[in-house]
């Protein structure tokens, strides 16, 4: 591969890794929780979500000069905005508990964030198969496993959303819950987005 090309397919891997550390973050938030650090752990994950934004401003200054791309460049400017949509969403979720100031967290929300995590690994490996995207043999089975951990996750909202429901006497707390949970389930959409861009790009350039 043509050093300028890898360039691309390098970025693309480190954003990802940028997700996957937002999402280890968050999960370690929500399985640890202590309301009285939640703005330092807030600081953290802007730092994480900060440098992910670097990134794609380093590749866009390269994908603006460059006369040719090895795939289109409509299509580079797509992923790249979608990997960081990831790492937005992550941000997103902790954003909410802060600003909800929430002091007690809801059982499925860590399996929730758990979903978000394994998601994020497998976003990771199918970046790197994308490299090599008219020669790999795995590249497919990442993208099948990252919509299935999509379902896992409507799955695991679904549920969460009716035991509040049916257990949360507080209004004010239910409205709170509802706010996280649905940015929760946001994460794996926006994995399952990438995935689904990665799935048009491989039938456009195979």
């Amino acid at each position: 591969m043509k050093r300028q090309d890898s360039f691309y397919f390098d970025n693309f891997i480190e954003c990802t890794h940028y997700s996957l550390k937002a999402a280890e973050l968050l999960m370690e938030v929500i399985e640890n929780f202590d309301a009285d650090s939640i703005q330092s752990r807030l600081d953290e994950m802007h730092h994480i979500e900060h440098s992910a934004d670097t990134k794609k401003h380093e590749m866009l200054a390269v994908l603006m000069k460059a006369f040719m791309t090895p795939i289109d460049r409509e299509d580079i400017l797509l992923l790249s905005n979608c990997l960081d949509e990831v790492t937005d969403k992550i941000e997103d979720v902790l954003v909410r508990m802060y600003c909800n100031n929430i002091h007690v967290i809801l059982p499925l929300a860590v399996d929730l964030s758990k979903v978000v995590v394994d998601s994020c690994k497998e976003m990771v490996k199918l970046l790197e198969e994308f490299r090599t995207f008219k020669k790999s043999k795995d590249i497919h089975a990442s993208i099948v496993r990252i919509n299935t951990l999509e379902e896992d996750a409507d799955r695991l909202f679904i549920q969460a959303m009716r035991r509040l429901h049916e257990e949360e006497s507080d209004p004010i707390n239910m409205i709170k819950w509802r706010e996280i949970l649905i940015y929760l389930e946001k994460c794996t959409d926006a994995t399952e987005h990438v995935a689904d861009v990665i799935e048009r790009v491989i039938m456009t350039n195979t």
